[in-house]
């Protein structure tokens, strides 16, 4: 099911790619993503997603973007890079409607009494959005329908977002 989910997403964006107002693409090309960091106690987290969406018409567009995700835990250490493809959706001018598959790389290692262990996989999210846009930005919330709290680097599946675009 999951997967029909994403294909009706790309093929409504393949459908809609030739209806911009512009017959000139990087005139309808937005650059954005976003960047986050975390302190605690004992623990780090810095990431970095570069994006770039087409903007198809008023209420439309599509993109991709990379991600690039480092965490420390005291002596534990997370790498994850990847890359996800979106779509962004205002039925009215404020309100946007977001999907988005993202498939990253994790490469972990624990630290442990007599020696490191590494855990190597990929972790596919799927994540629908609701939020508020105000020109460039929209601040919402995103909920992952393919969330593993094994295999997951977030927290939980509801997460905020905030997005911004040129």
């Amino acid at each position: 099911m999951k997967h029909y989910i994403f294909t009706l997403l790309l093929l409504i964006g393949i459908s809609c790619f030739g209806q911009g107002s512009s017959n000139n693409f990087w005139d309808n090309v937005r650059f954005g993503g976003g960047i986050g960091i975390g302190f605690t106690n004992g623990s780090f987290n810095g990431s970095i997603s570069p994006s770039a969406i087409y903007q198809v018409n008023e209420q439309f567009a599509a993109g991709t973007s990379l991600n690039f995700n480092y965490a420390k835990f005291n002596d534990d250490k997370l790498f994850a890079y990847g890359g996800s493809i979106l779509t962004l959706y205002n039925p009215i001018p404020n309100i946007q409607l977001s999907a988005e598959l993202e498939q990253l790389r994790i490469n972990r290692t624990y630290a442990l009494d007599g020696g490191n262990r590494e855990d190597n996989y990929w972790s596919p999210a799927l994540f629908l959005g609701l939020g508020y846009s105000n020109q460039n930005v929209t601040f919402g919330l995103r909920y992952d329908v393919l969330y593993d709290d094994n295999k997951s680097i977030y927290a939980n599946a509801l997460m905020p977002f905030v997005r911004v675009y040129f």
